[in-house]
């Protein structure tokens, strides 16, 4: 339209195809002003967000350990059938990667790679270990099987061919309790390795019941903000914000000083004649839903009071004068509304406190413990970073599955955070 308009009133002198020109340098500027500006925004956006979750993907299937460290072995047990206990090459090609990693100080690294799979297999390893270290030459078949009989498994190695690829399906797995056999076939993982589905179930129902206590509590408060006059609704903001001004650390802490054995809550509990004797309400799962929802409940209230603020009164007074009582009015025609925000609120609350891991550790016991939880535990004391971010992904996917079946039961777009 401009371009046509330019052309319409240029002169018979003036040259159309020049004009055309500025106009579509000019818009190209303008574009690149405005990304420009967005710009800075977006690789904030791309390098504490989008790298970290993509480096956790790729970390969660990477498999370079056995690789780099055993890549004579590797070679030569490609032309291996399976079937049998591999031949002397294998084992003398096995033999040149160990003196490698004596020298590197990497064997217990493979060992514990392979641990993973076959118990005792770190062991192994540094036994081989010892046994080049005390030189000598071939055969070396006849030497690993002397050192330890298990060498001359073929399950065993059938597990070192499939741990020397590129990427391993492993860590995802185990993240589901499931397993490969030596021949690749997944199964269920024995009763006394099988954790983490609860572990994911836990988090998930934790969330709901902090999402549940939140709404239950946070809901009448946000009405009550809605229909204060200015003044008293100002400051009962300032209350449901002041968590804010202290970190989840220190709030978390106060809960234990609450609810431990000789806490404010059993000497009141005690003093009201309620129990004879003291009630233990911390290191279990009503400490840690007691306390997430503490924290989590400005998240539930906010979005609400945002919608309540914006629907009329005269709603709830038609609604009256049309013969519909206080609680029918309330219920038919102002709740429905506030669902926008209801959704909004419930929605960051729960997706918020699938990832909490401070205030669990702090005050829930053994079994209140969340994914982040075990995350945390294998990447700083497991140094199990494979286990870590599988760990992340499949929590990170069933986050993501859980907002499509938001979106697809309530739909995103009704969705109003303010």
């Amino acid at each position: 339209m401009a371009v046509a308009a330019l052309e319409g009133d240029a002169g018979p002198g003036v040259d159309r195809t020049s004009l055309k020109t500025k106009l579509r340098r000019a818009e190209r500027l303008n574009r690149a002003r405005s990304f420009s500006l967005v710009a800075p925004l977006l690789l904030f956006v791309l390098a504490v967000f989008a790298l970290p979750i993509g480096l956790m993907l790729v970390r969660s299937v990477e498999n370079t350990e056995v690789r780099d460290s055993l890549p004579r072995t590797m070679v030569a047990l490609e032309s291996w059938d399976g079937t049998a206990t591999p031949g002397e090459g294998v084992f003398a090609a096995f033999a040149e990667d160990l003196v490698q990693t004596q020298k590197d100080r990497t064997t217990a690294l493979v060992g514990k790679r392979i641990n993973y799979e076959v118990p005792g297999a770190r062991s192994r390893f540094l036994k081989a270990g010892r046994l080049i270290d005390a030189g000598g030459g071939g055969p070396w078949k006849d030497k690993f099987l002397a050192n330890d009989a298990e060498w001359g498994s073929v399950d065993f190695w059938a597990i070192m061919k499939r741990a020397g690829g590129v990427m391993t399906p492993y860590y995802l797995l185990t993240s589901l309790d499931l397993r490969q056999d030596a021949t690749g076939a997944v199964s269920w993982n024995f009763a006394d390795q099988s954790i983490f589905l609860e572990i994911f179930y836990r988090t998930i129902w934790i969330s709901f019941m902090v999402t549940l206590a939140t709404l239950i509590l946070g809901y009448p408060v946000a009405h009550l903000l809605a229909i204060l006059p200015p003044k008293h609704a100002n400051m009962l903001m300032i209350l449901v914000l002041l968590p804010f001004t202290t970190s989840i650390l220190v709030r978390t802490t106060a809960w234990i000083v609450l609810l431990q054995s000789n806490g404010v809550l059993n000497d009141a509990l005690l003093a009201l004649n309620i129990t004879t004797e003291r009630v233990q309400l911390i290191f279990n799962r009503f400490g840690t839903v007691l306390a997430m929802t503490h924290i989590q409940l400005p998240f539930t209230i906010l979005p609400i009071y945002s919608v309540m603020k914006s629907i009329p009164a005269s709603h709830l007074r038609a609604a009256r004068s049309l013969g519909a009582g206080p609680l029918t009015a309330f219920v038919s025609v102002y709740m429905p509304q506030t669902l926008p925000g209801v959704g909004a609120g419930c929605l960051l609350t729960f997706i918020l406190s699938l990832g909490y891991y401070i205030t669990p550790a702090l005050v829930g016991g053994p079994q209140d413990q969340m994914v982040s939880y075990f995350v945390a535990l294998y990447t700083n004391r497991e140094m199990n970073w494979g286990q870590a971010s599988a760990l992340g992904a499949i929590l990170l996917l069933i986050t993501l599955v859980l907002y499509a079946v938001f979106n697809r039961l309530v739909g995103i777009d009704k969705v109003k955070l303010g």
